[in-house]
C-alpha cells in the first residue's frame, strides 16, 4: 500500500459534495483526516491517503481534474 499525506483545497461548488466518498468508492482510495477547516463557498482537508501506488495515482489526478488543488506535504507535526 501507498501512503501520502495532502492538503486538498476545495473550490466553491465542490465543498458539499462527497468528493472523499467517490475518491474511496471509485478510485479505491482511503482518506484519513487529519485537519479540515469549511466555510461558506470554501474549505480544505489535510489527510493522509492510502491506496495501491496505481489508485493513489489515478485518484490524485481524478482530484485535480474536478477541481480540488491538491498540494503534497511532507512529514507534518500534528498537535
Amino acid at each position: 500500500m501507498a501512503h501520502q499525506r495532502v492538503k486538498l483545497i476545495y473550490p466553491p461548488g465542490l465543498v458539499t459534495q462527497p468528493v472523499l466518498a467517490h475518491l474511496a468508492l471509485d478510485h479505491r482510495v482511503m482518506a484519513d483526516i487529519r485537519r479540515a477547516n469549511v466555510e461558506d463557498g470554501t474549505g480544505w482537508l489535510v489527510c493522509e491517503l492510502e491506496g495501491d501506488a496505481i489508485d493513489l495515482t489515478s485518484g490524485l489526478a481524478w482530484l485535480v481534474e474536478i477541481g480540488v488543488e491538491v498540494e503534497s506535504l511532507g512529514d507534518v507535526v500534528e498537535s
